[in-house]
């Protein structure tokens, strides 16, 4: 049966570990925003071997488990005198991995923008960093926001496999309360609880965003 006093009991360290998941999620994906952004302009590069590097390690790293690689980041950095706290593991890992997704965002953003405003950056004399910074970028990114938002929503959702590099986030701190207890139905119920007060309201946002950023051709539609 259901147990009030219970509850209340094991929400604060619930919450507790609930901020653990929030900050992977954020600066995991602050990670792959900026990790993602990098992939997608080496693979722009004019320089064969270079597109051709980036283009392999995007493809290896989309291609293979998430959880392969927190394992191989936990388990093989300390090889090379590389030692950092599970949770920063987690972070890198997530980091990584969706920067792989992202950079096909980005990519898709930037060959959406015209042809002519390349044209019009070259005739202006602007220097490769005037033209991304003040051309390119500024109109390739607020159509993409959406989908960054969708990813955003997935990686938090995954954030409860860095349990199995020991980081305690709020799935894991379930579990530890669980078989303390042996009593269940309560914390997984406020996981699920907690999971869908984030992702929710996010989703929402993201159909707002869609909404705002369509053209006016396809607002007409």
């Amino acid at each position: 049966m259901w147990s009030w006093s219970f509850t209340f009991k094991v929400l604060p360290k619930l919450l507790s570990a609930a901020k653990i998941t929030f900050i992977a999620t954020i600066l995991g994906f602050l990670l792959a925003s900026i990790l993602g952004l990098v992939w997608t302009l080496l693979k722009r590069a004019k320089i064969r071997w270079i597109s051709s590097s980036a283009t392999a390690i995007v493809e290896f790293i989309r291609r293979t488990p998430l959880l392969i690689q927190l394992f191989f980041l936990y388990y093989t950095l300390p090889s090379f005198n590389i030692r950092l706290p599970a949770l920063t593991v987690g972070i890198i890992g997530l980091g990584l991995h969706y920067s792989t997704y992202l950079s096909e965002v980005y990519r898709a953003g930037i060959e959406a923008v015209e042809k002519e405003q390349w044209e019009a950056a070259k005739s202006l004399n602007f220097t490769p960093y005037q033209t991304w910074t003040l051309v390119i970028l500024p109109q390739a990114i607020p159509p993409i926001i959406p989908m960054m938002g969708n990813y955003l929503i997935t990686l938090f959702k995954e954030t409860p496999l860095l349990a199995a590099i020991s980081v305690v986030e709020l799935l894991q701190q379930a579990k530890i309360i669980g078989s303390e207890y042996f009593q269940y139905l309560e914390v997984f119920t406020l996981v699920g609880i907690i999971f869908f007060i984030f992702s929710y309201p996010s989703s929402l946002l993201v159909q707002y965003l869609e909404i705002k950023f369509k053209s006016p051709a396809e607002k007409r539609m």
